[in-house]
């Protein structure tokens, strides 16, 4: 059975659904509050209980051979990342090395580092560290920036509120952005490939990209000309929250490049352009 934390999340769900198709045995965490009716309905048990309750996490490992986390407050902004991404995982772990869990497969990103300055990453990256001095059998997949978080934030909201797209600076830095269904699909594929334990795989999207290409995209999906005015890095940006003004001001900083055609085969993911996503995203805005 495999217990998977953050299941009510959007790539959470992704991921239970692949388990289920798969055939696996999944159980669920999730607090009494959330929304897990439909993965209940899907095939999954649940185990309700909370990242920061010790006790209930010892009950939802109780009896499962692997668990996978993608929990995080990240986009939600219910809790707080010391609670959750920091204290909520290294919770977790301890928890799944109790009941003798052999597999953990943790979600984290791509820049993550104990020494890093930005709070998410410098979290993800001590529960890394927690999770590889466990004693289990580990992968930590770190992922690039999610093109279902961004550019719907900066691309579509405005877009189709009829105003013009916001992009930070110069907007030169590229990424490898990443669709949260093939970041599902690698947690899926890590619980059954041997070269995944132990390993942390890098990922990305099969191209690196500026926001200026993405727009472009947008444009090319719509078949017409899309606004753009620039702000200065650090600046206010409309729409979006203050805490992602510094993050996007962050990402005209470096260029993360993910090279996966390596990755892509040996766990049989097939990567999703950003055309194609967009395409998908303006056919299902338009239904």
């Amino acid at each position: 059975m495999i217990l998977v934390a953050g299941a009510t999340g959007s790539l959470g769900r992704l991921i239970v659904r692949g388990l289920l198709e798969r055939g696996d045995a999944v159980r669920v965490l999730a607090r009494p509050s959330s929304d897990y009716a439909l993965l209940q309905q899907a095939g999954a048990t649940v185990a309700l209980g909370d990242m920061t309750d010790p006790d209930s996490l010892a009950r939802a490992c109780e009896g499962a051979s692997a668990v996978l986390t993608t929990a995080s407050v990240s986009k939600t902004g219910t809790d707080s990342i010391e609670h959750v991404d920091l204290q909520g995982n290294l919770n977790l772990i301890d928890a799944a090395r109790t009941a003798g869990v052999g597999h953990f497969v943790f979600t984290s990103t791509l820049r993550a580092s104990v020494d890093s300055p930005v709070p998410l990453f410098r979290a993800k990256g001590a529960a890394e560290q927690r999770l590889r001095e466990s004693g289990m059998a580990w992968t930590v997949l770190k992922a690039n920036a999610f093109m279902d978080v961004w550019f719907p934030m900066f691309v579509e909201r405005p877009m189709l509120a009829g105003e013009p797209v916001t992009l930070v600076g110069e907007s030169r830095g590229r990424h490898s952005f990443v669709a949260e269904r093939d970041v599902a699909a690698f947690a899926v594929a890590a619980l059954t490939h041997a070269a995944a334990r132990n390993s942390a795989i890098d990922i990305g999207g099969p191209e690196a990209l500026t926001f200026t290409d993405v727009v472009r995209a947008y444009e090319e999906g719509a078949g017409r000309p899309i606004p753009v005015r620039r702000v200065a890095p650090g600046d206010p940006i409309p729409g979006v929250p203050p805490p992602i003004w510094g993050m996007a001001a962050g990402l005209e900083q470096f260029d993360s490049v993910v090279p996966m055609d390596e990755a892509s085969r040996r766990y049989g993911v097939t990567l999703t352009s950003v055309r194609d996503f967009v395409r998908g995203r303006l056919t299902a805005h338009a239904s």
